[in-house]
């Protein structure tokens, strides 16, 4: 087999990599002159039989967006387009119908395994018709780690919900972080008591109930810096957190420890808290309570 890759940064380069290593031949197209196999998108669909499976694996949005577009214009009928990265479920509707035009096949799979899928493999999870599915299961193969298929690879339904069940993968890895955060907060705010906190961590990765990979992440992390002294406490999202809560809220599915963990990445990027000086200024106001001058 012998597949088309668009987006070669540090999941794209790994996941070439890992599917050569499995004997399937990859072509990559990437702006980036030193990563890229071909100049342009023309030269990739060139470079790759009829009928094409080319993978996407850019940002989601706008830029997914433009290469669904730009590479719609270079392939042909029967070919297959499967965007890996991590597009709001809601959008894949709408790149299959614009591809479906121009008689183009569409998948989304959602992808789990970050710079570690290169080793370890990735967990997929794929949306689209049944024979697109088939037809794409050597790559998934190569992909997906070692062991049983359904232990690291479901196709869950139709187009669109490749990307929501990694969308809700997603707000699960939110909490369980967010969990593994305070703990460690807690734990570390007792050094009178607590004398080891990276040797606490530890000892949970063998027997216990809450072992886990995130919790060997963990260890490693404060292997590393036991402090965290050169990490500092500002915390992005890429999005799927919070479309996990909108969806949530609009099916009123209740899901406040993932919107619990959201919020914290949102207080962790305030270097001081409006909503927290107009609790002081109410209990100043009400009570007569102090107040800290800024």
């Amino acid at each position: 087999m012998h597949i088309g890759i668009i987006g070669l940064g540090k999941m794209g380069n790994n996941m070439r990599a890992r599917l050569q290593k499995k004997g399937i031949e990859v072509t990559g197209y990437d702006p980036n002159p030193d990563v890229t196999d071909v100049p342009s998108l023309e030269a990739l669909a060139a470079a790759l039989p009829a009928p094409r499976i080319v993978w996407v694996m850019v940002p989601s949005g706008k830029i997914t967006d433009d290469v669904i577009h730009q590479v719609a214009e270079v392939l042909e009928p029967g070919d297959l387009v499967i965007d890996g990265g991590n597009s709001r479920f809601t959008d894949d509707a709408i790149h299959g119908e614009f591809l479906a035009t121009k008689n183009i096949k569409f998948m989304d799979v959602g992808v789990s395994g970050g710079i570690w899928g290169l080793e370890n493999g990735y967990g997929l999870m794929a949306g689209g018709d049944a024979d697109d599915v088939a037809r794409a299961m050597p790559i998934f193969d190569g992909l997906r780690p070692e062991g049983p298929r359904e232990e690291g690879f479901v196709h869950a339904g139709p187009i669109g919900a490749g990307h929501y069940v990694k969308m809700v993968h997603n707000g699960i890895e939110y909490a369980l972080m967010q969990a593994w955060a305070e703990g460690y907060e807690l734990l570390d705010s007792r050094k009178d008591l607590v004398t080891d906190v990276t040797g606490s961590f530890k000892a949970w990765q063998r027997g216990t109930v809450v072992r886990s990979w995130l919790l060997d992440l963990l260890v490693k992390a404060l292997e590393e810096d036991p402090e965290f002294k050169d990490i500092q406490g500002y915390v992005e999202d890429s999005g799927e957190g919070r479309w996990t809560v909108h969806d949530a809220l609009d099916r009123a599915v209740p899901v406040p420890t993932i919107s619990a963990a959201i919020f914290a990445r949102f207080v962790s990027r305030q270097k001081d808290s409006p909503s927290m000086k107009a609790v002081a200024a109410l209990r100043n106001q009400f009570g007569g309570h102090a107040v800290r001058k800024s």
